[in-house]
C-alpha cells in the first residue's frame, strides 16, 4: 500500500476515509471472503489522498469552495456552479507522481498479459452509509483500456464528486460540500458483455422480510439494470433452506423483457454501446438455477460477514462462465425501519385501473401527472405531482424528492428509481411499459403500491386511509390467531405480524390471476379445439417445453412464497375450490366444464379430484404441492380438502392424493378437511379418523344450514353466522374435535366482523381463528379480552 495506491487485498471496510465506501467494501470481500469461494475481480484503489493532492497541485481548493458557497447561498445556481466546478477539475493536470503510481499499478494488474480492460468506479468517503446510500451520485466508467484512458477516467471520477445531483444530495443529507473526498476503484472488467449481470439484495427490499435473497439480472453489462434501462429477470430465493444442498428453494422466477443490453463498443468515443437483444435472449433466463443458488449462497455469506443486510452487484463472465461479485454495500432503507412498527395503507374506493408495473414500497399517493421526458426538463416539474418518465438516473434526484409518487416505463426493483424512491419513502411503480404514452400532464391519478408486488395507477383521486400498528403492544392469547392468504405477492408484507401461521392459503388467486389457464387445457392441450385459447396458451407457456410444467411451476412457487413468509409455522393450503362457472372462465376452460344451474352446490371441491373428468387437472395440483414441500423445502405446508360431502368421498380423495405422491403421514404430511357441510359435523368423529384437523368454513356452513344461497341479494338479511342453528353446529364440532384431540379452527369472516362471535369461539374452546391480515390486531385484542373474561368467570 502506497500513499496514492491501495490494493484491494490490503484494505478493509475500516479504510473508508482512505479509499471510500465502495473500495473499502471490495477490499473487505477480497481479504475475508475469497477463501469462502466468493470471487471478486482483482484491482486497486486510487486513494482519497491522490484526489486531495490533485486539488492542491492544481490550486483548486479555494476555487471550489468559493463556487460551492455560491450554491449554498442560492440553490437555484446549482447547474451553473456544478458546471464550473467540474470544468476546474477536468482542466486540471494529473500530478506526475500520481500518474506514475497509477501506471505502475495498472501494469502490475496486467501481469504478463496485455493491458487489461478495467472499470473505474468513483468511491466517496461518505458513501454506502446506513443513513445515506449515495446511490448513483458519482460516475463509473466501463471498458477503460490503456494508461492514458485510465488516468483520464480517474480525473473524470474526481469531477463526478460534483455532479449536480451529488452536490444537491450532500446538501439534502447535511454533508459539507468540501468535507467529502473521492477515491477511484480500478477493477478488472468481467466479460459480462458476453453474458449477464445485475443486482442482488440479501433482504426483500420493499417489505424488509429478512429471509429472502432478491436477484435482478439482464444480458450484458450491469448498468442497464442499475439505471433502470431494461425490465430485468427477477429471482427470489429462501435463505433458511440454502444450506441443504438437496433443495432448490427458488421461490420466484420472473422472465423480464430485457429488450436491450450494454456491450463493448467496436469503435467510437464511447467504450460501451447499447444494442437490441434477440428474441431468444428476451425469452430466456439470464441465469441457470444452479447459478441462482450460487449467488444466493454468496449473498448469505456476505451478509453474515457484515452482520447486516447487503446490496450487491454481480456479473457473469461470458468467456469463462464464472460468477463474480463486483460491489457490496449495506442496504440503507429497511435497515433503518423500526422493528416493532408497521404502517398499512388501504384504498377505500375502487376506480379504473389505467396501468400497472412493479410496486416499490407499500404506500398510496394521489396527485396530478407531471410527465418529464428528460433530465433537461426537470425545472418544469411541479412539486407534489406524480412524476411520470421513461426511466430515471441520478440526475433526477433533485426533483424525485419533491414528487408525491413516481411512475417509470422501464426498470426493476433494484433500479435507480426503485432505490431512491425507497430511500425517500415514496410509492413508485417501475416497468409500467407505457406510462408516458397513457398518462397526460395534469391528469388526476392515484398510485397504489398497497396491493402486493404489482402497483396500479388509477384514474382520479381515490380515497384511502393508513394506519400505524404498534406490534410491541400486541397481547398474548392461548387461542392461535392465524392469517388468511391468497396472493403470494402480499405474503411478505405481513411478516412482522406475530401470527401463528396461515390457517387458510387459497390457491384460486394463483390459478386465476397468475396461471390464468384451466389445468386441463394444459394437461390435455392436444385435444383443445378452441383456437383463440390455444394461441393464448402458446404465448403464456412459451418458456416451457411441457405445458403442464407451466402450471406446476407457477403454483408450486406461489404456494411456497406464502409458506416461506411464515416458516416454520404451519401454512394450511386449501386445494382448489372453484365452481364450474369460475373454472369455465379460465383460458381454455369452457370445453372442460359442464353448465350447472347452481354451481354453489354443484361439481366443486373434493368431488372433482377423483372424477375422471378432472383427475388429470388434480394431478397437476398434487405435483405442485409435492414440489413445494419436497423440492423447494417448505415442509410446513399442510393440505386441506374443501367441500368433502361424505366419508366415501374422503376415502377416494385420500387415495387419489396418495396415488400422486401425497400420502397422509408420509414425510410428516398432514391433511385437513374443511367443515362447511352439516355432514362434516354430524359425522365429525369419523372424519377425524381420516384427517388431521378441521377448518370451519362459516360461509358455506351457514348457507347449507339455513338453506340460503349466499349470493342472493334478496336473502342477504337472513344470512348470519351467529344464527343459533349455525352456532349449535359449530359448538358440536368443537366438542367432538376435543374428544378426538383433533385441532379445529375457523377461517370465515365472522370473527373479524363480530367481536361477540370471536368471544363465542373462545368460550367453546376453538384451537385457532384465521383472519385477513388487516383484521389481525382487532381480532387478537378481542380474543385476548374474551380469554380474560373466560378465565375470570
Amino acid at each position: 500500500m502506497t500513499g496514492y495506491i491501495a490494493w484491494f487485498s490490503d484494505i478493509s471496510r475500516h479504510d473508508v476515509v482512505r479509499v471510500g465506501g465502495k473500495n473499502a467494501s471490495l477490499g473487505e470481500l477480497v481479504r475475508n471472503l475469497s477463501a469462502a469461494g466468493i470471487q471478486v475481480p482483482g484491482g486497486f484503489a486510487v486513494t482519497a489522498a491522490a484526489y486531495r493532492k490533485f486539488l492542491e497541485a492544481n490550486e483548486l481548493g479555494e476555487k471550489l469552495s468559493r463556487e460551492l458557497a455560491r450554491y449554498e447561498q442560492d440553490p437555484t445556481m446549482l447547474a451553473d456552479v456544478g458546471r464550473k466546478v467540474r470544468a476546474f477539475i477536468l482542466d486540471g493536470d494529473m500530478p506526475a507522481d500520481i500518474a506514475d503510481a497509477i501506471r505502475d499499478a495498472y501494469k502490475k494488474l496486467a501481469g504478463s498479459g496485455p493491458a487489461p480492460s478495467v472499470a473505474a468506479r468513483s468511491s466517496a468517503t461518505a458513501e454506502d452509509l446506513p443513513e445515506a446510500s449515495f446511490a448513483g451520485q458519482l460516475e463509473t466508467y466501463l471498458n477503460v483500456e490503456g494508461d492514458a484512458a485510465l488516468i483520464d477516467a480517474c480525473r473524470k471520477c474526481f469531477a463526478s464528486l460534483y455532479t449536480d445531483r451529488a452536490i444537491s444530495y450532500r446538501r439534502n443529507q447535511g454533508f459539507g460540500q468540501m468535507d467529502i473526498a473521492v477515491s477511484v476503484g480500478v477493477q478488472r472488467m468481467v466479460r459480462s458483455d458476453k453474458a449477464s449481470s445485475g443486482v442482488m439484495f440479501s433482504i426483500d427490499t420493499d417489505s424488509g422480510f429478512p429471509n429472502v435473497v432478491l436477484i435482478n439480472g439482464a444480458w450484458g453489462l450491469g448498468e442497464t439494470v442499475v439505471q433502470g434501462m431494461v425490465d430485468p429477470d427477477e429471482y427470489e430465493i429462501y435463505k433458511p433452506l440454502l444450506s441443504d444442498e438437496k433443495l432448490t428453494p427458488i421461490l420466484r422466477k420472473k422472465c423480464g423483457a430485457k429488450e436491450q443490453k450494454m456491450i463493448y463498443a467496436d469503435s467510437g468515443d464511447r467504450p460501451v454501446a447499447l444494442t437490441d437483444t434477440s428474441t431468444q435472449e428476451r425469452k430466456a433466463f439470464v441465469l441457470s438455477e444452479s447459478e441462482i443458488l450460487t449467488l444466493a449462497r454468496w449473498a448469505v455469506k456476505i451478509e453474515d460477514h457484515y452482520g447486516q443486510p447487503m446490496d450487491m452487484e454481480w456479473a457473469k463472465d461470458g468467456e469463462t462462465g464464472e460468477l463474480f461479485i463486483v460491489q457490496a454495500r449495506p442496504e440503507t432503507v429497511q435497515a433503518r425501519k423500526a422493528a416493532g412498527a408497521l404502517k398499512t395503507y388501504r384504498l377505500k374506493q375502487s376506480g379504473t385501473r389505467l396501468l400497472e408495473g412493479a410496486a416499490i414500497g407499500d404506500a398510496i399517493a394521489c396527485g396530478k401527472v407531471c410527465r418529464i421526458e428528460s433530465a433537461d426538463r426537470i425545472a418544469d416539474f411541479e412539486e407534489g405531482s406524480v412524476l411520470v418518465t421513461q426511466t430515471t438516473d441520478p440526475d433526477w434526484a433533485p426533483i424525485m424528492k419533491k414528487a408525491a409518487a413516481i411512475v417509470t416505463d422501464h426498470g426493476g426493483r433494484t433500479s435507480h428509481a426503485a432505490i431512491v424512491s425507497r430511500e425517500l419513502g415514496l410509492p413508485a411503480i417501475v416497468g409500467a411499459a407505457n406510462a408516458t404514452s397513457l398518462l397526460h400532464d395534469g391528469q388526476d391519478v392515484t398510485v397504489s403500491c398497497a396491493e402486493g408486488e404489482t402497483g396500479y395507477v388509477y384514474d382520479g383521486l381515490l380515497d384511502f386511509d393508513s394506519a400505524d400498528l404498534d406490534l410491541t403492544a400486541m397481547p398474548e392469547t392461548r387461542t392461535q390467531i392465524m392469517l388468511n392468504m391468497a396472493n403470494p405477492s402480499t405474503a411478505y408484507r405481513w411478516w412482522r405480524l406475530p401470527s401463528d401461521g396461515v390457517g387458510l392459503a387459497r390457491i384460486e388467486f394463483i390459478i386465476s390471476d397468475i396461471i390464468k389457464i384451466h389445468p386441463l387445457a394444459l394437461a390435455r392441450f392436444d385435444s383443445l379445439d378452441d383456437e383463440a385459447a390455444r394461441r393464448e396458451i402458446e404465448t403464456l407457456t412459451s418458456a416451457y417445453e411441457d405445458k403442464a410444467e407451466y402450471f406446476v411451476d407457477l403454483l408450486s412457487r406461489g404456494v411456497a412464497r406464502i409458506a416461506a413468509a411464515h416458516y416454520p409455522k404451519p401454512v394450511i393450503v386449501r386445494l382448489s375450490d372453484f365452481k364450474t362457472n369460475e373454472y369455465a372462465s379460465l383460458i381454455g376452460g369452457k370445453m372442460f366444464e359442464p353448465q350447472e344451474d347452481n354451481p354453489m352446490i354443484g361439481w366443486r371441491g373434493a368431488s372433482r379430484y377423483y372424477h375422471e373428468n378432472y383427475r388429470d387437472g388434480f394431478a397437476l395440483e398434487c405435483r405442485a404441492m409435492r414440489r413445494a414441500r419436497e423440492a423447494l423445502g417448505l415442509s410446513n405446508i399442510k393440505l386441506m380438502i374443501p367441500f368433502c360431502r361424505t366419508l366415501e368421498e374422503a376415502d377416494q380423495v385420500l387415495e387419489e392424493m396418495a396415488r400422486n405422491g401425497l400420502k397422509r403421514g408420509e414425510k410428516d404430511l398432514e391433511i385437513y378437511v374443511m367443515a362447511e357441510i352439516p355432514s362434516n359435523v354430524i359425522l365429525a368423529n369419523a372424519f377425524a379418523d381420516r384427517f388431521d384437523g378441521f377448518s370451519i368454513g362459516s360461509n358455506d356452513l351457514t348457507q347449507l344450514t339455513l338453506g340460503i344461497d349466499r349470493d342472493s341479494a334478496m336473502l342477504q338479511p337472513l344470512f348470519d353466522e351467529r344464527n343459533a342453528a349455525v352456532t349449535t353446529l359449530i359448538s358440536e364440532l368443537i366438542k367432538k374435535a376435543a374428544e378426538t384431540e383433533t385441532p379445529v379452527g375457523i377461517c370465515g369472516q365472522a370473527p373479524s366482523d363480530y367481536p361477540e362471535f370471536a368471544a363465542f369461539l373462545v368460550e367453546k374452546g376453538i384451537s385457532s381463528i384465521s383472519v385477513n391480515p388487516d383484521s389481525f390486531l382487532k381480532v387478537k385484542e378481542a380474543v385476548a379480552a374474551a380469554e380474560k373474561t373466560a378465565s375470570a368467570s
